[in-house]
């Protein structure tokens, strides 16, 4: 990068410009909505940049190198120090557009270019298209920042001038201002365009120039000449990290981080009270989290299940990843088994280095509901997890708590919702249309799952009359209600005439769910979810013979409008399908679930669409309870796309299939892969295998799996139920 930077120094005899903020010395107010100003520190930078998604901002990448004179190097990950986007505000005293934080930089090695994530989406302003035809000599462009004039040192208003090219290479261009204009000091990475308004296309971004007539420059110096970095050829590119799903990154270095628990293993001598591994991508080391630690709320006690469930989520939304941790088994006061959840926040430093360190939920304590409610016996608070952020950015946190009483009802069960800084509670008890009402056994908060659009409460003991045990879901959006409250959507049971089958005691409809967004043919974002509901007690017929506890899955598209279409289900293989497998009593199929959109921004397709169904109970052979992964498209039909997966058929899980192994347990979808614990064996200590996903869906092209294990790479040789959940 240091010898591509002198080059282009030495091309145009100018200087690079990224210190403060200028631009168009005698140029004239813009109106480009797309135009950003971006403030690095205490004031100590200010840039210019170019809005091409709504989550994701181009800029030059001196803006945030250490010495962009001699080498435009960033490091990819979180920026180094606090950054602040103004977007879509060309008069920076008025208060339109949107404010945002940069979380994240992808810098672009070859050029001065970096795409730099916002920490939410902006909905109020029109991303800029990026060109896809080259700068012509000649040809005039369009720049814009908010830089130096020739009359002011910090000016509020955006300005724009023209620039006519004059030779190019593959990464940058030569160019000179028309009329006297140039770009000032500060103002590298304002946008470069032809065309005007909707049809404008973002040529390139402002990287080097002379100080012809800047404010504070000699008045010898007239040279208007510049440079810009080229990035009419990078429109794949943008779009393939723009649309590409968030990493698990807990230090913030740009490298994928994973998360494994160990809820059975012993702390201190305690048995049960759990722990979690940490192993930090890039080989940056790995770590013990446990409660015994002093940032840690509560102490590691026996049977606690610290890391019982998991789920990861940037809740304060500073671009490093913060691990959400269940502990059902915590005993607070004289109460036994009533649970807690704790937020432990990354940093730099990896988590817990940080200012903020922890976040603490826990009933009787704290803000909204969770101040509101008392810690009981057996609520087990944590028992299931779900996070993520709504499509307008919001960070949200789920919390199953299953063993809640409601009013007399004991165990009918509940789920806290918590965002911002508050909390609300969900149960079948609420005037607000949550379907059903409790009753003892219901275990309302069992399983849960979300997206940015939509999220789902598994109820798995609820009873559909006389037979018990048969489960219901409840849907709900993330659109809250007057009272703050997310907006109950119904819900949906085998009962109801969409769905295929019948309500019959010990079905378990809702014992596991997993959800993703989708965006289906003619839609303009990914405002739907496709929501897979677990049955592992459904009794299924083969042959004319019954199959208890055989087990299925089945798929529900929910709707924008509040509605929800059944679409299939998902069984194993009967006589005359072409389904992998065969549904046996015992299977269990359905007992855990994980869904991926494999292309977020993309059309919702057979191929992006993937779900992948836990058989904990499958025999193999003479293996009883060995387990199998069972892989479908969420689109196509159950047989055409699906995929077995067992231990030792070259799918990536290692070994044989073996007793009591129960694969398929554990399963989770990153962006990237498809983890699958494996804590009851082979090995003594429990193992995770990080599958890439075209290993795991039908037609892919396969690639090196990852094992994590007690022993191996860094991981003390200790544990007990290691890879009972990973994230």
């Amino acid at each position: 990068m240091a010898a591509t930077a002198a080059v282009l120094c030495a091309v145009i005899a100018g200087t690079v410009i990224p210190a403060t903020s200028a631009h168009a010395v005698s140029g004239t107010a813009d109106s480009s909505t797309f135009a950003a100003r971006i403030v690095i520190g205490d004031d100590e930078r200010a840039c210019s940049a170019a809005l091409v998604d709504r989550e994701w901002l181009l800029t030059a990448a001196s803006c945030f190198a250490t010495n962009p004179v001699q080498d435009l190097t960033v490091a990819a990950g979180v920026p180094a120090k606090r950054t602040t986007a103004t977007i879509g505000r060309s008069d920076l005293t008025s208060t339109g557009g949107a404010e945002r934080q940069v979380v994240e930089l992808v810098p672009r090695p070859d050029r001065d270019v970096v795409l730099a994530r916002l920490n939410r989406p902006v909905t109020n302003v029109t991303p800029v298209a990026v060109a896809t035809a080259a700068p012509g000599v000649d040809e005039e462009l369009t720049f814009a920042g908010f830089g130096r004039t020739k009359t002011e040192w910090v000016p509020s208003k955006l300005h724009s001038g023209a620039y006519a090219v004059e030779s190019s290479t593959v990464t940058a261009a030569t160019v000179s201002g028309k009329n006297g204009v140039a770009a000032c000091m500060g103002d590298s990475g304002g946008p470069v365009f032809r065309g005007t308004g909707a049809s404008a296309q973002l040529v390139g971004l402002i990287s080097k120039s002379a100080q012809g007539g800047c404010f504070g420059t000699d008045a010898t110096q007239t040279s208007t000449a510049g440079a810009i970095a080229r990035v009419d050829g990078l429109k794949s590119w943008v779009d393939s990290k723009t649309g590409a799903n968030p990493l698990t990154d807990f230090n913030g270095d740009g490298i994928e981080d994973t998360v494994v628990a160990d809820p059975k293993a012993s702390v201190g001598g305690r048995a049960g009270a759990g722990l979690l591994r940490i192993v930090y991508g890039g080989n940056r080391g790995t770590a013990q989290i446990d409660q015994d630690l002093d940032w840690i709320p509560g102490a590691a006690e026996t049977n606690d299940a610290f890391g019982q469930a998991l789920s990861t989520v940037d809740y304060n939304e500073d671009g490093y990843t913060d691990i959400v941790v269940g502990t059902p088994g915590e005993d607070i006061g004289e109460s036994s088994d009533t649970g807690m959840v704790d937020v432990l926040h990354g940093a730099a430093g990896g988590l817990g280095s940080g200012s903020k360190k922890n976040t603490h939920f826990e009933q009787g304590t704290g803000t909204g509901a969770f101040a509101s409610s008392a810690s009981e016996t057996g609520d087990r608070m944590g028992s299931a997890l779900a996070a993520g952020t709504t499509a307008a950015g919001r960070p949200w946190i789920l919390i199953g708590t299953p063993g809640e009483a409601v009013g007399s009802k004991a165990k009918a069960g509940m789920a806290f919702y918590a965002y911002d800084d508050t909390s609300r509670v969900l149960h079948q008890d609420l005037p607000t249309g949550v379907p059903g009402a409790p009753e003892a056994g219901d275990a309302f908060g069992t399983a849960v799952t979300g997206d940015a659009n939509h999220f789902a409460i598994g109820v798995p003991g609820e009873a559909i009359g006389t037979a018990t045990d048969t489960g219901t879901v409840a849907l709900f959006s993330h659109t809250l209600d007057s009272e703050g409250r997310p907006t109950s959507i119904g819900g949906l049971d085998q009962d109801n005439s969409a769905v295929t089958g019948s309500a019959e005691a010990g079905d378990e409809f809702g014992a596991a769910l997993a959800m993703t967004a989708y965006r289906p043919s003619g839609a303009v974002a990914a405002t739907s979810s496709l929501l897979a509901i677990g049955s592992p007690g459904e009794t299924t017929a083969v042959g004319g013979a019954d199959k208890i506890e055989a087990g299925r899955a089945v798929l529900v598209q929910v709707n924008p409008n509040r509605s929800w279409t059944y679409l299939r289900e998902l069984r194993q293989g009967d006589v005359g399908d072409s389904v992998a497998g065969a549904s046996e009593t015992g299977d269990r199929m359905g007992a855990s679930l994980t869904a991926i959109n494999t292309a977020p921004r993309a059309v919702g397709t057979a191929a992006t669409m993937v779900v992948a169904v836990g058989t904990p109970g499958e025999q193999i052979g003479t293996a009883t309870t060995a387990g199998a992964i069972h892989t479908f498209s969420m689109l196509g039909a159950a047989g055409d796309n699906d995929l077995w997966i067992e231990a030792g058929d070259g799918k990536g899980v290692p070994g044989t299939p073996a007793s009591g192994q129960r694969l398929g347990q554990s399963i989770h979808f990153t962006g990237t892969r498809l983890y699958v614990g494996m804590p009851y064996g082979p090995s003594a200590y429990g193992a995770l295998h990080a599958l890439p996903i075209g290993n795991v869906v039908s037609g892919g092209t396969s690639g090196t799996v990852t094992t994590y294990q007690p022993g191996t790479g860094g991981l003390p040789a200790a544990g007990t139920d290691f890879g009972h959940a990973a994230r």
